[in-house]
Protein backbone atom coordinates (compact mmCIF):
# COMPACT_ATOMS: atom_id res chain seq x y z
CA UNK A 1 0.00 0.00 0.00
CA UNK A 2 1.23 3.44 -0.65
CA UNK A 3 2.50 5.62 2.20
CA UNK A 4 0.20 7.58 3.25
CA UNK A 5 1.41 11.62 3.63
CA UNK A 6 -0.50 12.82 6.66
CA UNK A 7 0.52 10.20 8.47
CA UNK A 8 4.56 11.53 7.80
CA UNK A 9 3.73 14.77 8.15
CA UNK A 10 1.54 14.17 11.28
CA UNK A 11 4.67 12.61 13.28
CA UNK A 12 7.14 14.80 11.68
CA UNK A 13 5.06 17.33 13.84
CA UNK A 14 4.57 15.93 17.08
CA UNK A 15 8.17 15.32 17.10
CA UNK A 16 9.01 19.30 16.00
CA UNK A 17 6.58 19.49 18.97
CA UNK A 18 8.01 17.66 21.48
CA UNK A 19 11.54 19.41 20.45
CA UNK A 20 10.27 22.67 20.98
CA UNK A 21 9.02 21.64 24.08
CA UNK A 22 11.84 20.46 25.55
CA UNK A 23 13.78 23.50 24.35
CA UNK A 24 11.40 25.54 26.04
CA UNK A 25 11.75 23.63 29.27
CA UNK A 26 15.07 23.56 29.36
CA UNK A 27 16.11 27.37 28.65
CA UNK A 28 13.53 28.04 31.91
CA UNK A 29 15.72 29.54 34.50
CA UNK A 30 14.27 28.12 38.29
CA UNK A 31 15.61 28.55 42.11
CA UNK A 32 15.26 29.83 45.08
CA UNK A 33 16.37 33.35 46.58
CA UNK A 34 16.85 33.81 50.47
CA UNK A 35 15.54 37.35 51.28
CA UNK A 36 18.29 38.89 54.13
CA UNK A 37 17.99 41.54 56.34
CA UNK A 38 17.51 43.38 59.86
CA UNK A 39 13.71 43.53 61.41
CA UNK A 40 12.04 46.02 58.74
CA UNK A 41 14.46 46.15 56.20
CA UNK A 42 11.32 45.64 54.24
CA UNK A 43 11.36 41.79 53.27
CA UNK A 44 7.62 40.78 53.83
CA UNK A 45 6.86 44.45 51.68
CA UNK A 46 9.15 43.16 48.97
CA UNK A 47 7.78 39.51 48.17
CA UNK A 48 4.35 40.38 48.89
CA UNK A 49 4.41 42.67 46.30
CA UNK A 50 6.56 40.84 43.25
CA UNK A 51 4.20 37.96 44.62
CA UNK A 52 0.77 40.46 44.06
CA UNK A 53 -1.04 38.66 46.80
CA UNK A 54 -0.68 39.14 50.32
CA UNK A 55 1.05 36.06 51.85
CA UNK A 56 3.33 37.68 54.50
CA UNK A 57 2.24 40.01 57.25
CA UNK A 58 3.85 43.30 57.75
CA UNK A 59 4.03 45.52 60.82
CA UNK A 60 6.96 48.16 61.79
CA UNK A 61 7.47 45.86 65.14
CA UNK A 62 10.89 44.29 65.18
CA UNK A 63 10.28 40.00 64.75
CA UNK A 64 7.28 39.97 62.74
CA UNK A 65 8.40 37.54 60.14
CA UNK A 66 9.23 34.07 62.74
CA UNK A 67 9.14 31.47 60.11
CA UNK A 68 10.26 30.81 56.67
CA UNK A 69 7.81 32.22 53.86
CA UNK A 70 7.68 31.28 50.06
CA UNK A 71 6.54 33.78 47.60
CA UNK A 72 6.28 32.18 43.82
CA UNK A 73 6.99 34.19 40.86
CA UNK A 74 6.15 32.80 37.66
CA UNK A 75 7.51 34.52 34.50
CA UNK A 76 8.05 33.66 30.73
CA UNK A 77 11.52 33.34 31.63
CA UNK A 78 11.04 30.53 34.52
CA UNK A 79 9.82 30.61 38.33
CA UNK A 80 11.53 32.89 41.15
CA UNK A 81 11.10 31.48 44.58
CA UNK A 82 11.29 33.96 47.01
CA UNK A 83 12.24 32.64 50.67
CA UNK A 84 10.75 35.60 53.44
CA UNK A 85 12.82 35.40 56.26
CA UNK A 86 13.10 36.33 59.83
CA UNK A 87 15.20 39.82 60.56
CA UNK A 88 18.65 38.97 61.96
CA UNK A 89 19.40 39.79 65.60
CA UNK A 90 21.16 38.11 68.19
CA UNK A 91 18.61 35.05 69.67
CA UNK A 92 17.51 35.53 73.56
CA UNK A 93 15.15 32.67 73.62
CA UNK A 94 14.28 29.17 72.19
CA UNK A 95 12.02 31.28 69.57
CA UNK A 96 14.66 34.01 68.50
CA UNK A 97 17.86 30.76 68.05
CA UNK A 98 15.22 28.83 66.13
CA UNK A 99 14.05 31.62 64.08
CA UNK A 100 18.22 32.76 63.21
CA UNK A 101 18.55 28.78 62.09
CA UNK A 102 15.48 29.23 60.00
CA UNK A 103 17.48 32.40 58.50
CA UNK A 104 20.98 30.46 58.13
CA UNK A 105 19.63 27.32 56.65
CA UNK A 106 17.08 29.37 54.05
CA UNK A 107 20.12 31.17 52.89
CA UNK A 108 22.80 28.57 52.42
CA UNK A 109 19.88 25.92 50.83
CA UNK A 110 19.04 28.86 48.46
CA UNK A 111 20.62 29.80 44.82
CA UNK A 112 20.90 32.98 45.01
CA UNK A 113 20.75 36.02 48.94
CA UNK A 114 19.47 38.80 48.27
CA UNK A 115 20.50 41.35 51.38
CA UNK A 116 17.89 44.16 52.07
CA UNK A 117 18.97 47.51 54.30
CA UNK A 118 17.06 50.39 55.24
CA UNK A 119 18.68 53.03 52.96
CA UNK A 120 17.30 55.62 55.27
CA UNK A 121 19.56 54.06 58.13
CA UNK A 122 23.65 54.53 59.12
CA UNK A 123 24.89 51.12 58.87
CA UNK A 124 25.80 49.81 62.64
CA UNK A 125 27.18 46.76 64.59
CA UNK A 126 23.79 45.04 63.32
CA UNK A 127 24.31 45.34 60.02
CA UNK A 128 27.94 44.28 60.70
CA UNK A 129 26.57 40.95 62.11
CA UNK A 130 24.33 40.24 59.49
CA UNK A 131 27.10 40.44 56.74
CA UNK A 132 29.35 38.30 59.02
CA UNK A 133 26.66 35.77 59.10
CA UNK A 134 26.72 36.25 55.49
CA UNK A 135 30.47 35.46 54.83
CA UNK A 136 29.46 32.51 57.01
CA UNK A 137 27.32 31.09 54.35
CA UNK A 138 29.51 31.87 51.53
CA UNK A 139 26.42 32.16 49.05
CA UNK A 140 26.44 34.09 45.97
CA UNK A 141 24.69 37.58 47.41
CA UNK A 142 23.19 40.85 45.70
CA UNK A 143 22.75 44.44 48.08
CA UNK A 144 19.52 45.58 48.20
CA UNK A 145 19.62 48.92 49.11
CA UNK A 146 15.69 49.53 50.25
CA UNK A 147 13.26 52.45 50.67
CA UNK A 148 15.06 54.66 48.50
CA UNK A 149 11.59 56.47 47.84
CA UNK A 150 12.01 58.03 51.04
CA UNK A 151 15.19 59.59 50.14
CA UNK A 152 14.83 62.91 49.48
CA UNK A 153 18.73 63.28 48.46
CA UNK A 154 20.05 59.92 46.52
CA UNK A 155 23.68 61.11 47.08
CA UNK A 156 23.22 59.42 50.70
CA UNK A 157 23.37 56.10 48.79
CA UNK A 158 26.99 56.46 47.76
CA UNK A 159 28.59 55.93 51.14
CA UNK A 160 26.05 53.57 52.12
CA UNK A 161 26.53 51.40 49.21
CA UNK A 162 30.57 51.90 49.67
CA UNK A 163 30.09 50.85 53.45
CA UNK A 164 28.41 47.55 51.96
CA UNK A 165 30.73 46.32 49.42
CA UNK A 166 34.24 47.34 51.38
CA UNK A 167 32.15 44.42 53.59
CA UNK A 168 31.64 41.78 51.03
CA UNK A 169 31.54 41.20 47.27
CA UNK A 170 28.26 41.56 45.47
CA UNK A 171 27.20 40.38 42.39
CA UNK A 172 25.04 43.40 41.71
CA UNK A 173 24.19 46.04 43.79
CA UNK A 174 20.52 47.60 42.78
CA UNK A 175 18.58 50.23 44.83
CA UNK A 176 14.79 49.70 45.51
CA UNK A 177 12.23 50.14 46.45
CA UNK A 178 9.52 47.20 47.93
CA UNK A 179 6.42 49.92 49.30
CA UNK A 180 6.26 51.83 45.80
CA UNK A 181 7.60 49.19 43.35
CA UNK A 182 10.90 51.53 41.98
CA UNK A 183 13.59 49.13 40.15
CA UNK A 184 11.65 45.60 40.64
CA UNK A 185 11.22 45.35 36.93
CA UNK A 186 14.92 45.60 36.78
CA UNK A 187 15.81 43.45 39.72
CA UNK A 188 13.63 40.46 38.70
CA UNK A 189 15.03 40.40 35.28
CA UNK A 190 18.75 40.33 36.95
CA UNK A 191 17.91 37.84 39.48
CA UNK A 192 16.73 34.94 36.53
CA UNK A 193 20.28 35.22 35.07
CA UNK A 194 21.77 34.17 37.85
CA UNK A 195 18.97 31.27 38.75
CA UNK A 196 20.00 27.76 37.13
CA UNK A 197 18.11 26.19 34.19
CA UNK A 198 15.70 24.00 35.63
CA UNK A 199 11.58 22.93 35.07
CA UNK A 200 9.32 24.91 37.60
CA UNK A 201 9.41 23.82 40.47
CA UNK A 202 5.95 25.13 41.67
CA UNK A 203 2.58 24.91 39.46
CA UNK A 204 2.02 28.39 37.35
CA UNK A 205 -0.01 29.60 39.49
CA UNK A 206 1.06 28.91 42.37
CA UNK A 207 1.68 31.86 44.38
CA UNK A 208 3.42 30.22 47.78
CA UNK A 209 3.17 26.90 49.43
CA UNK A 210 1.78 28.23 52.93
CA UNK A 211 -1.09 26.83 54.13
CA UNK A 212 -4.31 28.28 54.85
CA UNK A 213 -4.19 27.42 58.44
CA UNK A 214 -0.88 29.20 58.95
CA UNK A 215 -1.97 32.07 57.21
CA UNK A 216 -5.24 32.64 58.61
CA UNK A 217 -3.11 32.61 62.24
CA UNK A 218 -0.67 35.09 60.76
CA UNK A 219 -3.13 37.71 59.97
CA UNK A 220 -4.68 37.40 63.49
CA UNK A 221 -1.56 38.24 64.80
CA UNK A 222 -0.30 40.86 62.32
CA UNK A 223 -3.48 42.81 63.99
CA UNK A 224 -2.75 42.14 67.36
CA UNK A 225 0.60 44.05 66.53
CA UNK A 226 -1.30 46.71 64.71
CA UNK A 227 -3.95 47.36 68.06
CA UNK A 228 -1.66 46.68 70.94
CA UNK A 229 1.16 49.32 69.05
CA UNK A 230 3.87 48.84 71.54
CA UNK A 231 2.11 46.95 74.86
CA UNK A 232 2.86 43.54 73.15
CA UNK A 233 5.41 43.91 70.96
CA UNK A 234 7.03 40.31 70.58
CA UNK A 235 5.03 38.06 73.59
CA UNK A 236 2.14 37.09 71.32
CA UNK A 237 1.67 33.48 69.36
CA UNK A 238 -1.80 32.97 67.46
CA UNK A 239 -2.22 28.60 66.63
CA UNK A 240 -5.61 27.89 64.59
CA UNK A 241 -6.97 25.27 66.49
CA UNK A 242 -9.66 24.48 64.37
CA UNK A 243 -10.77 24.77 60.70
CA UNK A 244 -14.18 23.68 59.98
CA UNK A 245 -16.49 23.88 57.02
CA UNK A 246 -19.59 22.70 57.73
CA UNK A 247 -23.30 24.00 56.11
CA UNK A 248 -21.64 26.08 53.90
CA UNK A 249 -19.76 27.92 56.62
CA UNK A 250 -15.81 28.40 57.07
CA UNK A 251 -15.68 28.25 61.32
CA UNK A 252 -12.20 29.48 62.20
CA UNK A 253 -10.94 29.16 65.64
CA UNK A 254 -7.09 30.84 66.99
CA UNK A 255 -5.82 30.37 70.19
CA UNK A 256 -3.77 33.62 71.33
CA UNK A 257 -1.03 33.01 73.28
CA UNK A 258 0.58 35.73 75.67
CA UNK A 259 2.94 35.02 78.44
CA UNK A 260 1.82 36.08 81.62
CA UNK A 261 -2.13 36.14 82.59
CA UNK A 262 -1.85 39.87 83.31
CA UNK A 263 -1.14 40.23 79.38
CA UNK A 264 -4.78 38.58 78.96
CA UNK A 265 -6.68 41.82 79.44
CA UNK A 266 -4.26 44.16 77.14
CA UNK A 267 -5.46 41.76 74.20
CA UNK A 268 -9.46 41.44 75.27
CA UNK A 269 -9.70 44.70 76.43
CA UNK A 270 -12.47 46.79 78.30
CA UNK A 271 -15.19 44.83 77.65
CA UNK A 272 -13.87 42.35 74.98
CA UNK A 273 -13.70 45.64 72.37
CA UNK A 274 -9.82 45.25 71.64
CA UNK A 275 -10.48 41.33 70.81
CA UNK A 276 -13.49 42.36 68.70
CA UNK A 277 -11.40 44.80 67.14
CA UNK A 278 -8.52 42.20 65.78
CA UNK A 279 -10.90 39.94 64.75
CA UNK A 280 -13.15 42.30 62.41
CA UNK A 281 -9.76 43.29 61.23
CA UNK A 282 -8.33 39.87 60.70
CA UNK A 283 -11.83 38.59 59.43
CA UNK A 284 -11.37 41.25 56.27
CA UNK A 285 -7.79 40.01 55.78
CA UNK A 286 -9.29 36.08 55.80
CA UNK A 287 -11.83 36.49 53.41
CA UNK A 288 -9.91 38.20 51.04
CA UNK A 289 -7.48 35.35 50.92
CA UNK A 290 -10.40 33.03 50.74
CA UNK A 291 -12.90 34.53 48.43
CA UNK A 292 -15.50 34.02 50.96
CA UNK A 293 -17.41 34.72 54.31
CA UNK A 294 -16.03 32.84 57.54
CA UNK A 295 -16.55 32.78 61.12
CA UNK A 296 -13.46 33.49 62.92
CA UNK A 297 -13.72 32.94 66.88
CA UNK A 298 -10.68 33.98 68.97
CA UNK A 299 -9.97 32.82 72.36
CA UNK A 300 -7.29 34.15 74.52
CA UNK A 301 -4.61 31.76 76.65
CA UNK A 302 -2.05 32.70 79.16
CA UNK A 303 1.23 30.41 78.45
CA UNK A 304 3.96 31.37 80.15
CA UNK A 305 7.56 31.50 79.09
CA UNK A 306 6.20 29.88 75.87
CA UNK A 307 8.74 31.42 73.93
CA UNK A 308 11.19 28.41 75.69
CA UNK A 309 8.47 26.21 75.09
CA UNK A 310 9.91 23.40 72.26
CA UNK A 311 6.09 21.88 71.68
CA UNK A 312 4.37 25.53 71.26
CA UNK A 313 7.18 26.53 69.21
CA UNK A 314 6.90 22.66 66.91
CA UNK A 315 2.63 24.12 66.95
CA UNK A 316 3.69 27.55 65.51
CA UNK A 317 5.39 25.40 62.86
CA UNK A 318 8.65 26.93 64.10
CA UNK A 319 10.71 23.98 64.05
CA UNK A 320 13.98 23.54 65.02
Amino acid sequence: MPEDPDGIDRDTNEADSLKASAAAVSSLRCGFVALIGRPNSGKSTLVNRLVGQKIAIVSDRPQTTRTRISGIVTRSEGQIVFIDTPGVHKPGYELNRRMMNTVIDSASSSDLALLMVDATQQPGSGDRYVIEMMKRVGRQAFLLPNKIDALRNKSRLLPLISFYTSQKDFAEVIPISALTGEALGPLVEKIFQYLPESPLLYPEDALTDQQERSLAAEFVREKILEVTGEELPYVTAVVTERWENTGGVTRIHCVIYVNKPSERPIIIGRGGARLKEIGAAARVEIERMLGRHIFLGLYVKAREDWRNDPRVLDELGIRD
